[in-house]
């Protein structure tokens, strides 16, 4: 069946942005202004990673526009090298790559629901908003545009109504953005290499639009600039949203505080602030959520058009919805929520993810030289320096993540031996679907 070009512009940019922003900039200032005593280095952490992100997400633009088939990591890697590096990764997105990162968005929006209106019940909070947004994105593509581009929009404004509201507060803190002889050694030091790390966790999500590619209409156009558009909009967004908290909230009552935003809520807002900062990601979570339930099926999608054991997940609706990807997804997330795995989960994860993207960018750098003839609408920006510049924070993260989570790393690893296993024992289609 083909799959029509339905998505813009806007909602492709919107379910960058969308993806993007969770909870990560809202709860890491914290533990970061423990060690980086700094306007000026505080914010030059989220510059830095938003500049790697955004070069990342240039790669990849290239990539989209060259190869236009939606399931981002599982179809680039299968073009670059190998079927069976593709299907590694499309099995760790499919199986838990999506759904860990769902489950774990929707206990936080019941947590910050409750944090609202106290009392109300837990998991059966956790498991409605999942299958809401599921079949939200059951109906059609259109209906699914729509309903993310409204929260999308909403995030933005709210968030963009935080960072006004932030720097009117009428006691601001003694605190300069400017650079000074401290910045030098604070900026090259080991704390800030760190927390790079969990600033770029942040981040994730800068891909979005290449997990539909196939419904995007002129993906050689679209996607490149709705990575482009997305992940420069939220690094602008989060360095001005840090720099409200540092400007509103004294350093003493964030250092070492996991929910940062609503303790600068309540700087901003008053006593209500808590309330108002809890509403505010709660909108941002279920946009986050709709975003990884529109794009994290297509990947189980593509993949059951190539392989034969998976066709049940290629399976759609007349109007293209992948019909029996979603509801997959949102059993695994119940399931994940129902035993409290998530966390273990998202925590192993983070490897083979991040080595999937390492693999992907350096994809943009062996096509060049294996696939010199191929049509590239869009080429990457500043290539091969931007490129290059994600390569290195990416492996200086996955070693980071050896370093301090060896056990979850291992694991990860294993979740990616355990696919390279299923996909030699599958017979392969000899054609697509």
């Amino acid at each position: 069946m083909k799959i029509a070009r339905s998505v813009s512009l806007a909602t492709a940019t919107a379910l960058v942005v969308a993806n993007i922003i969770g909870t990560g900039v809202f709860t890491s200032l914290g533990f970061q202004i423990k060690d980086i005593p700094s306007g000026f280095s505080l914010l030059m952490l989220w510059i830095v990673g938003g500049v790697a992100a955004l070069c990342g997400a240039l790669a990849y633009g290239e990539l989209a526009a060259a190869l236009p088939r939606s399931g981002g990591e599982y179809h680039f890697l299968s073009a670059i090298y190998h079927p069976a590096v593709g299907f590694v990764a499309g099995w760790t997105s499919a199986t838990v790559g999506f759904a860990a990162p769902v489950a774990l968005a929707a206990i936080a929006f019941e947590t910050y629901l409750r944090a609202v209106f106290p009392g109300m019940p837990a998991l059966p909070i956790s498991l409605a908003i999942v299958w809401i947004i599921s079949l939200v994105h059951l109906k059609d593509v259109e209906s699914g545009g729509r309903f993310q581009n409204i929260l999308t929009l909403a995030k933005v404004v709210l968030i963009a109504g935080v960072i006004v509201a932030g720097f009117m507060v009428r006691h601001a803190q003694p605190v300069s953005f400017l650079p000074g002889k401290p910045d030098a050694g604070l900026v090259f030091g080991a704390p800030f290499a760190i927390s790079l790390v969990y600033v770029m966790y942040s981040y994730s999500g800068w891909n979005a639009s290449t997990y539909i590619a196939g419904e995007v209409r002129d993906p050689g156009r679209t996607i490149p600039l709705s990575l482009l558009l997305g992940t420069l909009g939220v690094t602008v967004l989060y360095v001005a949203l840090n720099a409200v908290f540092i400007y509103s909230t004294p350093a003493r009552e964030l250092s070492g505080q996991l929910e940062v935003g609503l303790i600068a809520g309540k700087h901003i807002f008053g006593d209500l602030g808590g309330r108002i900062m809890g509403g505010l990601i709660c909108i941002g979570l279920i946009s986050s959520i709709s975003s990884m339930t529109w794009i994290g099926p297509r990947v189980g999608m593509t993949m059951g058009e190539d392989l034969a054991l998976l066709h049940f997940l290629s399976l759609k609706t007349r109007k293209g919805t992948p019909v029996v990807a979603v509801l997959f997804q949102g059993a695994v997330v119940s399931v994940l929520l129902g035993t409290a795995s998530f966390q273990k989960i998202n925590t192993f994860i983070q490897f083979s993810l991040t080595l999937c993207s390492f693999l992907t960018v350096l994809g943009v750098i062996v096509l060049r030289f294996t696939q010199p003839a191929l049509a590239r609408p869009y080429k990457t920006w500043g290539y091969p320096l931007t490129p290059l510049i994600f390569l290195g924070i990416a492996f200086f993260m996955m070693l980071q993540i050896v370093r301090f989570k060896p056990v979850e790393s291992f694991a990860g690893l294993g979740t990616m031996l355990l696919g390279l296993l299923v996909y030699f024992a599958s017979p392969k289609r000899e054609e697509r679907a």
